[in-house]
């Protein structure tokens, strides 16, 4: 920083102190336990803390790399990712376009008064709601099934139903909440725009594609990067909660077994290990997704 710097710096000092809260919580309890990290490289001991135990290098990675089940727990995590991401993705802005569009005020206020409000629901009581609604004797899906003369069946034991469970479970409790922004989006796109097409004979369809999908592009595109550089980062809590030993095949993930591993086996380096292998990640995936972004088009997180 030049002297000029300085002297806004030292000018300015009252606003740099409104900003000290906020920087100090980042470094304490995000940027120093990043040195936790190197135990990943290590045979840990808490006995002999972290400069203590013994280097091993990247022997940790290569166990987990090795093992049997590694393709598999890749292979979950993923398909819950992309499939969130392809399902989930689209419907806030489907629904922030729809209420957009709402003529009537009260009927909108209804409409994003119940899609919000799942939002605010724990994920322990929307497992146990999902749970309750599935069950193979008392569930209400399957009671609609047998008025239908189709057999009960038992969803939250069947490996094939869990993916799709734990998607559009979550899509039922978060696309209202998070089409906010795109309505917000909306509210800034020029109300000239549609006027003119309209005058040049531009329908509903047309005006939507090429005035409010373009006018909230930038939004889009910023919030696809921010869930691509997520896309290695499953839920941990909904998915151990709808975890039995009977859907393991399909919900075991990286987080899961880094629990097990980890917390509950005692292997604090080898947990550290995974959970560093799916940061990374995430990381390339970030740094890919808006390099890729910023090639064709304008926007991108920098």
């Amino acid at each position: 920083m030049n002297s000029l710097g300085w002297y806004k710096a030292k000018r300015n000092y009252q606003l740099y102190l409104f900003l000290l809260p906020v920087a100090l919580y980042f470094l304490v309890f995000h940027y120093l336990p990043m040195y936790g990290v190197i135990i990943a490289f290590k045979n840990f001991s808490p006995v002999l803390g972290f400069n203590g135990s013994p280097w091993i290098g990247f022997d940790h990675f290569e166990r987990f790399f090795s093992s049997p089940q590694f393709l598999k727990l890749l292979g979950n995590t993923l398909i819950l990712s992309v499939y969130s991401l392809v399902a989930g993705f689209p419907l806030p802005i489907v629904l922030a376009i729809a209420l957009h569009y709402v003529p009537n005020r009260a009927f909108k206020k209804v409409i994003q008064t119940v899609t919000y409000a799942p939002h605010f629901i724990s994920v322990v009581v929307i497992v146990g709601m999902v749970t309750m609604f599935l069950s193979p004797t008392t569930g209400i899906v399957n009671h609609l099934l047998g008025m239908l003369d189709q057999d009960p069946i038992s969803f939250m034991t069947s490996p094939s139903y869990f993916s799709s469970i734990y998607v559009w479970s979550g899509i039922w409790q978060n696309v209202g909440w998070s089409s906010i922004i795109y309505l917000a989006a909306l509210s800034t796109v020029d109300t000239s725009l549609h006027e003119s097409a309209k005058i040049d004979g531009a329908g509903i369809w047309t005006r939507i594609w090429h005035i409010d999908i373009k006018g909230i592009a930038p939004t889009i595109i910023i919030l696809l990067i921010l869930d691509m550089g997520n896309v290695m980062t499953v839920g941990f809590e909904k998915v151990f909660l709808m975890q039995n030993a009977l859907n393991l095949t399909s919900s075991e993930i990286i987080s899961t077994y880094v629990y097990k591993a980890g917390i509950l086996g005692g292997q604090f380096s080898f947990s550290t290990a995974v959970g560093l292998f799916n940061s990374v990640i995430n990381f390339i995936m970030l740094i890919a997704v808006n390099k890729v972004a910023r090639r064709i088009g304008d926007t991108s997180l920098w």
